[in-house]
């Protein structure tokens, strides 16, 4: 993150464990329809997936060592994972069955396109020659993401309509109309942000968006994908530290609402331009809340804990 390693450190206020909000945020009605449309609930996917944690101690050690990699508490990964697979997908009943969905990626050919054209032949139009000064993948990516939601999202360009939606959405889903994948239901577009981060920290190959197969048998294989999840979720805790000033690595619940929402280094800079607001108009500082999906994750905080 060049810009937010430019700004001056500073000392972080810590934001303590808990919740800020008495009660749950509102959870969004696609949720409550992708959950009835299963014929389960929201309860009955929390039991599933803290069972798998539950059962799985291979799976528990592994959610360790990533979180150790990447100096985070192993409860920022177990709220990821638990809040994905309760308000988006259930969790499969065994982890062996992400390994098998891994494998069977590199026999499809999937492609990262839109209306036939390859993300790869897209960013190099001339609205994107902005981005080229920018070496690490995830400013590369962010950058990206930028020109598309400012020159093409929603747009007209040289006569060619483009749909009024993300950038992941449009370019990173080939194959099903879901965009996230895998134990940490990763889109394939933040994979690729991450993937520089997670070649230097774990030494894993950097990923390709020219080779959508191996992006997606990495997201589904769970030896891999942690590495992303934690690259993730370090990259939020990074970005409200340098940028916000807050230092959320105690709160699970806050890192889980980063996940589910994004775009971290964005929200931070907003939250800090409404405190420099409300300083200057006397008022007290906001803290970062947690949203539903977060709350949550904090309100099962020690029962997660205790598997730990």
């Amino acid at each position: 993150m060049l810009i937010a390693a430019a700004l001056p450190a500073t000392a972080a206020t810590l934001v303590p464990p808990g919740n800020r909000n008495a009660e749950q945020p509102p959870i969004p009605g696609a949720s409550s329809r992708r959950t009835q449309a299963t014929n389960t609930t929201f309860q009955a996917k929390y039991r599933k997936v803290y069972a798998l944690l539950q059962n799985d101690g291979g799976l528990r050690s592994k959610i360790r060592e990533a979180a150790s990699r990447y100096g985070i508490d192993p409860m920022h990964i177990v709220g990821a994972i638990v809040g994905e697979h309760t308000y988006n997908v259930d969790a499969y009943d065994r982890l062996q069955t992400y390994y098998v969905k891994a494998i069977s990626y590199l026999s499809r050919k999937l492609t990262f396109s839109y209306e036939g054209e390859d993300i790869t032949d897209f960013v190099r139009r001339p609205q994107f020659s902005r981005c080229a000064g920018q070496s690490g993948s995830y400013d590369l990516w962010a950058c990206r993401e930028q020109v598309w939601n400012r020159s093409f999202r929603g747009k007209t360009v040289g006569g060619e309509g483009f749909p009024d939606n993300r950038f992941g959405a449009v370019f990173f889903q080939p194959y099903y109309a879901g965009q996230t994948f895998g134990l940490g239901q990763l889109n394939p577009l933040t994979a690729l942000q991450m993937s520089d981060l997670v070649n230097r920290v774990s030494g894993l190959p950097k990923l390709d968006a020219s080779d959508p197969n191996e992006v997606y048998k990495t997201i589904m294989d769970p030896d891999l994908t942690l590495n992303y999840v934690a690259a993730t979720l370090k990259t939020s805790i990074d970005a409200y530290r340098q940028i916000a000033g807050y230092d959320i690595s105690k709160n699970p619940g806050i890192t889980a609402t980063l996940y589910n929402v994004g775009n971290p280094e964005q929200r931070a800079y907003a939250l800090k331009a409404e405190n420099d607001r409300r300083i200057a108009a006397g008022e007290p500082a906001k803290m970062p809340e947690e949203n539903y999906y977060g709350w949550l994750v904090n309100d099962k905080l020690p029962e997660l804990q205790a598997l730990f």
